[in-house]
C-alpha cells in the first residue's frame, strides 16, 4: 500500500510490526547505518572526585509525612474512615513545593568545554539547600584527567545571593576565540534557575592560578509566580529567554543593564486553565520561539511589530495511539538537523517536528517511559566518535539521537534518526524516500553502567522493590544517576584508544556524591549480562538518601528509655505466663501500701452509678451496659465498655490516678525514666475506659487513666480470684474479649433495628430477628437502639477474598447507637439543646454548658436547619439510610 509522506509520519515506530518510517539493519545488510547500540565498558571505569557536598539537598518526602502514612499503612486497629479524616487534618502540599522527586526530575551537571585546550568545566547545585553554583575543572594531564579542586580539596563555589534551591542550570559556551588575547577571556555563561528567580553568571579563565573562575552577574526574581523554564539563545550570545508558569515569556541580554528584561506581549487566544506551561526554546530565528504547554505547542513569532502565534502541535492529534484522556506533553527540547526541527515527548509517544509543518509531525515513537521530564538531543558522531571503522562515517556525520528518559525511575532511551539521502543508490531506502526516518527501533541506555539485563536480576529487583513498604520510594534505597555529559569528542579522544566502531566519555554524578567516568563503545548487541554486576544481588538496604548538613547539632544529647517488656510479651502472646511469673516473683516482697485515693474512688463510683451500675455490679446485665451507649460506637467498644465495668473497684483503682500521683509513680525523672502523658477522665458520665474525651491542660485534681492496659488488669483479676491455670494456655485474653462481644452481639439483637436488614452471626454480624413490623414512629414499643454497618465495610465476602477492600478487622465493622425519643415540635420563647435532636438519628451530647437559645438565636437555628435540610436531601446515601433505618425527621 503506498502512503504519501505524510501519512506514513502519523504511523509511530513501535506501535506496529510495520513502521514506513523505519530503517532497520535487520531488513537489509546493505545499509550503511552502523552498530546504534551503546554498552558500557566495565574496565573503563574510574572515580574522578567524591564528597558529600555533591549528596542532593533533601526535606522530609511527602511520602512519609502522617498523612501520607495514615492513607496508605492502614493498620487493622485504625478504621478506613478515622484515616482519611485524620489524614484530612494535614494541610495539603503547595502546588509548587518541592516533592521527594523534585531534586531527580531535571539533569543536575552540565559540561562547559574550554575552547582549544583539553579542559572542561563541570556545574552542579550544591550547598545545604542546592542553593550554590558548585562547579570544579577537569584538565588532562599524561593522558589522564584530573580534577582541579580549592584549597580545601572541595569544589569551588559561587553564590546566587539568594537560598533558594537551584532547581535547572543551562551552560552557553564561547566559541572561535583563543585564550592567548585576553588572560581573563569570558569561556561561557551559566544560567541558574530557583522556583522564582533567574541568576546569570560568567566563566572566564584565571591564567595566574590557571584554572576557571565564575563572576555573578545578576539575577531577577519573580514575585508573583514561579519560573517553569529557562534557556539560552543559540543565536546571540547574550541573550535568553525565561518561561513562567502563567505563561508570561520574558527576554534578557546581558548586555544590558538591571536585568530587567523585556516582557513579549504573546496574545495566548486560548484558556490556559488547568493546563501547565512546560519549556520554551529559540528557533530558527532570533525572534521566533517554541513554547510548550501539555496539551499544546505553539510558534511565538515576533518579528513584527504585532505578536503572530499558531499552534505546531496538539495533544489532540495523537488520540489515535494515545488514547489515554490524560495524555499530555512532557519535554521539549531542539533537535536537527537544523533549528526548523523540535522534539516534543507526551505521555506515550516522541514526535520529531518541523515548524515548517505545523501538526504534522515528521516522526513519532512510542518511547514506553513512564513520565519522561529529560530530554537531550545529540549529533550521532559525538556518540560514534574515535573509532577505528570508517566504513560509517557518513551516517555518523549525518544522523541525531535523541536521549530520553528519567532520572527518578532509572530509564533512558535512546532514539537513533537521519536522511536517508547518502543511501538510495542501491538499498531499499530508495523505496521508502521520505527525508527523515527512524534508525533502527529505541533501545535502552543502562547510564548507571551497573545494572545487569538478565532475567535473574530483573527478578530479584522487582522483588526488592516489593518488599519495601508503600510509603518508602525505592529511589531513595539505590544508587541512582543524578546527571550526566558527555566529553567532548576532542577530550575524549585524548584519553583512550580508538573503538572499532566508536563511542563516546560519559560523566556521571551518582546519588552517593560520587562523580565517575566511563567508557561507552557502540556495538550490534545491547550487552544483557554485566560480568560485575550479575552476581550482585540486587539490595535496597545498602545505600539511603536522606537529609544531611553541615551544622553541627547544639543540644545536650538526653536519653530516656521504656521498659516494653509487658508489650513484648503481649505481642508474643505470653502476657499471663509472664505476669504470673512477676506475680508470684514479688508476692513475697509485698509490703503494706498506701490506701488508695479516696478522690478516684468518688468519682469512678458517681460514673458508674450515672450509668446504672452501682455497688451490686459482680456480673451486671449487659442491656445494662448500653445505656452508655449514647453516641455510636462499635459493639467491640460495647463488650470493652462491659469488661471494665465487670473489674472490681480495688482493681478500677490500680488504673486510674490523680494527675499529681503520676510523677511519684514513674519516679525520679533523673533516673533516665519518662512522666507519660495521660488523658483526663471527662465530666460527662461515661462508663470506663471513657472513649469520648478530648486532650487538654491538666491540673493537679485531674484523674488520669487509664494507666494499665486492660489485658494486664484482666489477668491481675484471675490472678486475684485464684484461677488455677494461668500459666497454662486455657486462659486468653482474646478468648474473654471474644466471649464478651457475642454476648454484647446477641442482646443487641434484641434491642435494636438493624438498618440493613437481618444478618447472619456466622460472619461476625448480629443475629437479627425479623422486625418488620416494628417502627420508631408510630408505635408503641419502638426499639431505642439502631444497628449498622458504615458504607466503607458494607463488602460482600467475594469483595474480601477478591481485596477490594484494605480492611480486614471485622469486629469493628457493626456500630449501635442509641436514637432519642421524639418530644413535641412545640417550641417556646427559649429553648434549650434538646432542639438538636431531629436533626438525625444520633442524639447529640455538648461537652459544654446547657446555654438557652433566645428568639434571635432561634431565628438563625431554623435558617442552618434549613439549608442543612436541603443537603440531606440532595444526599442519597442519607436518604437510603433514614429509609432502612425507620427514622423520620419532624417537621
Amino acid at each position: 500500500m503506498e502512503l504519501s509522506e505524510e501519512w506514513k509520519s502519523f504511523f509511530p515506530i513501535g506501535a506496529s510490526t510495520v513502521s514506513p518510517l523505519l530503517l532497520s539493519h535487520s531488513h537489509s545488510h546493505s545499509l550503511p547505518l552502523g552498530p546504534l547500540l551503546f554498552n558500557p565498558n566495565p574496565h573503563t571505569l574510574s572515580l574522578l572526585f567524591s564528597s558529600p557536598s555533591l549528596l542532593p539537598s533533601l526535606h522530609l518526602p511527602p511520602h512519609l509525612l502522617p498523612s501520607r502514612f495514615l492513607l496508605s499503612s492502614h493498620p487493622p486497629s485504625i478504621l478506613p474512615s478515622t484515616a482519611s479524616s485524620v489524614a484530612s487534618l494535614f494541610a495539603p502540599p503547595s502546588p509548587h513545593q518541592n516533592d521527594t522527586a523534585s531534586p531527580f526530575l531535571r539533569n543536575r551537571i552540565h559540561l562547559l568545554n574550554y575552547p582549544h585546550r583539553p579542559n572542561a568545566v563541570v556545574f552542579f547545585p550544591t550547598g545545604a539547600n542546592d542553593d550554590k553554583l558548585g562547579f570544579f575543572m577537569l584538565a588532562l594531564k599524561d593522558a589522564r584527567l584530573h580534577v582541579h579542586l580549592d584549597a580545601d580539596g572541595d569544589v569551588f563555589r559561587a553564590s546566587t545571593a539568594s537560598a533558594h534551591r537551584i532547581l535547572s542550570i543551562s551552560v552557553n559556551p564561547v566559541a572561535d576565540f583563543g585564550l592567548s588575547d585576553d588572560p581573563c577571556h569570558v569561556i561561557g555563561y551559566v544560567l541558574a534557575s530557583t522556583l522564582y528567580s533567574v541568576h546569570w553568571f560568567a566563566v572566564r579563565h584565571n591564567s595566574i592560578l590557571e584554572r576557571p573562575s565564575v563572576f555573578y552577574l545578576g539575577g531577577k526574581t519573580f514575585k508573583t509566580c514561579p519560573v517553569a523554564h529557562a534557556c539560552w539563545s543559540p543565536h546571540i550570545l547574550e541573550e535568553s529567554l525565561v518561561l513562567l508558569e502563567s505563561g508570561q515569556l520574558f527576554l534578557f541580554d546581558l548586555e544590558s543593564h538591571g536585568f530587567k528584561g523585556t516582557r513579549l506581549r504573546v496574545p495566548w487566544n486560548d484558556s490556559a486553565e488547568n493546563k501547565v506551561w512546560l519549556s520554551c526554546e529559540f528557533s530558527w530565528h532570533p525572534r521566533i520561539l517554541v513554547v510548550a504547554r501539555s496539551d499544546a505547542v505553539f510558534l511565538v513569532d515576533l518579528r513584527l511589530k504585532e505578536c503572530n502565534v499558531s499552534c505546531l502541535m496538539k495533544v489532540e492529534t495523537l488520540q489515535m495511539y494515545a488514547p489515554d484522556e490524560n495524555e499530555q506533553f512532557l519535554a521539549l527540547s531542539r533537535a536537527g538537523p537544523d533549528n526548523f526541527y523540535f522534539a516534543v515527548a507526551s505521555t506515550s509517544l516522541l514526535l520529531l517536528c518541523d515548524v515548517r509543518k505545523p501538526l504534522v509531525p515528521v516522526l513519532q515513537w512510542m518511547h514506553g517511559i513512564e513520565g519522561p521530564c529529560f530530554m537531550s538531543v545529540l549529533s550521532l558522531s559525538a556518540l560514534r566518535s574515535h573509532s577505528r571503522e570508517d566504513a560509517f562515517k557518513l551516517a555518523s556525520e549525518s544522523g541525531f539521537c535523541i536521549i530520553l528518559g528519567s532520572f527518578w525511575d532509572c530509564e533512558f532511551n535512546i532514539f537513533s534518526y537521519g536522511s536517508i539521502l547518502p543511501f538510495r543508490k542501491g538499498s531499499i531506502a530508495s523505496k521508502i524516500n521520505p527525508t527523515v526516518c527512524a534508525w533502527e527501533l529505541p533501545f535502552e541506555i543502562n547510564l548507571s553502567g551497573r545494572e545487569c539485563h538478565c532475567g535473574s536480576c530483573l527478578l530479584r529487583k522487582e522483588f526488592s522493590k516489593d518488599a519495601l513498604p508503600e510509603w518508602i520510594d525505592w529511589q531513595l534505597k539505590k544508587e541512582i544517576v543524578l546527571g550526566f555529559g558527555v566529553l567532548s569528542n576532542d577530550l575524549a579522544a585524548l584519553l583512550c584508544e580508538p573503538d572499532e566502531y566508536g563511542g563516546f566519555t560519559l560523566i556521571r554524578l551518582m546519588s552517593s556524591g560520587r562523580f565517575e567516568l566511563q567508557r561507552y563503545h557502540a556495538s550490534w548487541a545491547q550487552a544483557r549480562n554485566l560480568e560485575d554486576c550479575h552476581d550482585q544481588v540486587f539490595c535496597l538496604d545498602r545505600h539511603l538518601l536522606y537529609p544531611v548538613s553541615d551544622e553541627k547539632y547544639k543540644f545536650p544529647k538526653i536519653f530516656h528509655y521504656l521498659k516494653l517488656d509487658y508489650l513484648y510479651a503481649y505481642a508474643s502472646g505470653n502476657l499471663t505466663r509472664f505476669l504470673v511469673t512477676k506475680l508470684k516473683k514479688n508476692c513475697g516482697d509485698a509490703k503494706d501500701k498506701e490506701p488508695f485515693c479516696a478522690e478516684v474512688h468518688e468519682l469512678l463510683c458517681e460514673k458508674l452509678n450515672a450509668c446504672g451500675l452501682g455497688q451490686s455490679r459482680s456480673c451486671p446485665a449487659v442491656t445494662s451496659v448500653f445505656n452508655d451507649v449514647k453516641q455510636p460506637a462499635s459493639l467491640h467498644e460495647v463488650a470493652l465498655r462491659r469488661s471494665w465495668a465487670e473489674l472490681p473497684m480495688e482493681l478500677l483503682q490500680l488504673a486510674f490516678l490523680s494527675y499529681a500521683e503520676c510523677r511519684e509513680v514513674v519516679g525520679d525523672l533523673d533516673q533516665n525514666r519518662v512522666a507519660l502523658e495521660f488523658l483526663a477522665v471527662p465530666d460527662l458520665p461515661q462508663l470506663p475506659p471513657f472513649f469520648l474525651r478530648k486532650s487538654a491542660p491538666h491540673s493537679n485534681d485531674d484523674i488520669v487513666g487509664p494507666v494499665i492496659p486492660f489485658p494486664v488488669l484482666l489477668v491481675l483479676n484471675e490472678f486475684r480470684n485464684g484461677y488455677s491455670n494461668l500459666e497454662g494456655d486455657e486462659f486468653s485474653v482474646e478468648t474473654e474479649l471474644g466471649l464478651k462481644y457475642k454476648e454484647v452481639m446477641q442482646v443487641a439483637g434484641e434491642i435494636a433495628v438493624s438498618a440493613y436488614g437481618p444478618t447472619h452471626l456466622d460472619d461476625l454480624a448480629v443475629s437479627l430477628a425479623e422486625d418488620g413490623e416494628e417502627t420508631w414512629v408510630g408505635s408503641s414499643k419502638p426499639k431505642s437502639f439502631l444497628l449498622y454497618r458504615p458504607v466503607a465495610f458494607n463488602l460482600s465476602a467475594t469483595d474480601l477474598v477478591q481485596g477490594k477492600s484494605d480492611y480486614r478487622d471485622t469486629i469493628y465493622g457493626k456500630f449501635i447507637f442509641h436514637v432519642p425519643e421524639k418530644k413535641s415540635n412545640e417550641q417556646t420563647e427559649s429553648v434549650g439543646q434538646e432542639i438538636f435532636d431531629d436533626l438525625s438519628p444520633v442524639e447529640l451530647r455538648f461537652d459544654a454548658p446547657v446555654k438557652k437559645l433566645e428568639p434571635q438565636g432561634l431565628k438563625a437555628y431554623n435558617l442552618l436547619k434549613r439549608q442543612m435540610s436541603k443537603w440531606q436531601e440532595s444526599f442519597d446515601s442519607y436518604k437510603e439510610f433514614c429509609i432502612q433505618s425507620r427514622f423520620e425527621k419532624s417537621s
